[in-house]
């Protein structure tokens, strides 16, 4: 008779999911035992760096991807990630081991007494099985509710002793659909609105890429010949940043963004929410006369929408209608914006003079993972994405996320056969916080680079600090950290690199390397502005 791990496997099989990203602990032990042959189970050293890993895995692959934690201090391990997922709008499929279910009476060790709530509110669902023949319908559901718009993570906390009991017939493996057309009425109004428009400008979000939707923004955006920019904090690229009609990446504060919108009469926002802020710069949420029009595939951003009126559906479908429903305009698209000027070359360099170095060495097909806030506004400045899926970081703010995240798209472009090369930029701050997920990329001999830019400090903190005027906070410095020695001991090739010509000479290295390399590079230590 087949067992409940039995017929799970065989599910997981039939939903492609035959890889697991973990740190194995004792409660997922009788899940793991004698792991399949056809699977494969990608192994990091501490959970935060296992969820970042698959989340990374699960963009790059466009398929839900399947992490394994172990019980409540893996799952807490993995949460700020988890965070990251959730706000990146990631399938993740987080199955946790949970103890005995003779015991958890009694809250004996490692049991999760409240398992279904730990998780909340960054997940979709959260379910712990009343038996054990209920895990496999378990794990059905949580695909398909993963991966329905907007796709996230889903959370199942399953008993140790469940797996080796009798399974009931298998559940039917399904499919569901996971994008959505827009209401074709409100389309038609949207279209409307723009047509009689004198001056529209388009906003586009993450929500573009993950639909695909490049091509369908660019023909939008030269139909309403308009400018176009990213809305704020953007995780994905979503508009090719060479393209004349592109103006950059909106500030994340209410009076800032509305100023820089100023003139214009109709906004409309596609594929993101209005709009996600960071420090608190009071003002209008838009500039005087002008009305927002909003299409998104979440309910939520739908609703807490301070301004505008809304549309659901997905980011791609909606382009393409209402780039049908548009005649041409008649204005002329406006004039390309200005290059920034070249940077002096100093030693240290700053950190414009850094990323104009390594936008002048990117690769055509490169794909950039990106946690280094404090120089983020430089590296926009000098490295123009120009192409789609080529641009990840971190949706919530949490910093951790970059380095395995780095790992796990690096995995995926060895398994879909597309070799893209995978470089991370990762400040000395963030690099240390899943640090461990070098070792797992050494251990999967990809090649991956790692540039960390270091400063020694935690510079987006201090800009925070003076942009609120709380000096005296400490902490701020990193005093002490030899980035080679730590990359070297997880088995990383390593290069200091100080001078664009080293850069150079390191970065050809390393793609052409098979095993990750991390290239610490020295910058200054100035401040940029917070906005």
């Amino acid at each position: 008779m087949a067992t409940v791990r039995d017929t799970s496997y065989e599910l997981l099989r039939a939903l492609g999911m035959t890889t697991v990203f973990g740190n194995p602990g004792s409660t997922e032990q009788p899940f793991l035992q004698d792991f399949p042959a056809d699977f494969r189970y990608v192994h990091a050293l501490q959970e935060a760096s296992a969820v970042a890993m698959a989340d990374g895995y699960a963009q790059a692959t466009r398929r839900p991807a399947h992490v394994n934690l172990h019980t409540a201090p893996g799952t807490g391990n993995g949460m700020g990630n988890l965070v990251t997922a959730w706000h990146n709008r990631t399938p993740l499929v987080v199955t946790a081991g949970q103890q005995t279910r003779q015991m958890l009476l009694t809250e004996p060790r490692l049991a999760s007494p409240r398992a279904a709530e730990l998780p909340h509110p960054y997940v979709k669902w959260s379910h712990e099985p009343a038996r054990p023949q209920d895990i496999p319908a378990a794990l059905m559901r949580a695909y398909a509710t993963a991966v329905q718009p907007p796709a996230g993570p889903v959370y199942l906390s399953l008993p140790l002793d469940d797996w080796h009991q009798p399974a009931d017939p298998p559940p039917q493996v399904r499919t569901v659909a996971t994008r959505f057309a827009p209401d074709p009425d409100r389309l038609r109004e949207f279209a409307g609105v723009l047509a009689g428009s004198r001056d529209p400008v388009l906003v586009l979000g993450a929500a573009v890429d993950r639909a695909d939707g490049w091509s369908a923004a660019v023909a939008l955006a030269e139909r309403l010949a308009c400018p176009v920019w990213a809305a704020p904090a953007p995780e994905r690229a979503v508009f090719p940043e060479d393209h004349p009609q592109f103006r950059g990446v909106l500030p994340f504060a209410i009076g800032p963004l509305a100023e820089r919108l100023r003139g214009h009469d109709t906004v409309l926002v596609l594929g993101a929410p209005v709009f996600r802020y960071y420090p608190h710069v009071p003002g209008d949420h838009l500039p005087p006369g002008a009305r927002l029009l909003h299409v998104t595939d979440d309910p939520g951003e739908a609703a807490r929408a301070p301004v505008g009126d809304s549309l659901l559906g997905d980011a791609r479908l909606a382009a393409e209608a209402l780039h049908d429903l548009l005649p041409p305009a008649r204005r002329t698209p406006p004039p390309p914006r200005p290059e920034p000027p070249s940077p002096e070359t100093g030693v240290p360099l700053s950190a414009d003079a850094f990323f104009a170095t390594l936008g002048g060495l990117w690769p055509a097909d490169g794909v950039l993972v990106q946690e280094s806030p404090s120089n983020l506004a430089a590296l926009r400045r000098h490295l123009r994405i120009r192409r789609p899926a080529s641009y990840f970081t971190m949706a919530s703010g949490g910093l951790g996320f970059g380095l395995p995240a780095a790992v796990g798209i690096a995995l995926a472009e060895r398994d879909t056969g597309r070799g893209r090369p995978v470089v991370a930029v990762v400040g000395d701050g963030s690099f240390h916080y899943s640090v461990q997920a070098l070792w797992t990329a050494a251990q999967l001999r990809l090649p991956l680079v790692v540039l960390v830019p270091v400063n020694r400090q935690y510079a987006i903190l201090k800009a925070f600090a003076e942009h609120k005027r709380t000096p005296g906070v400490p902490g701020l410095d990193l005093p002490g950290l030899d980035v080679a020695a730590i990359a070297g001991g997880y088995g990383c090739a390593t290069a200091v690199a100080g001078t664009p010509d080293e850069i150079a000479t390191a970065l050809a290295a390393g793609l052409r390397a098979d095993r990750p390399t991390v290239v610490p590079v020295p910058i200054d230590t100035e401040v940029p502005p917070l906005l």
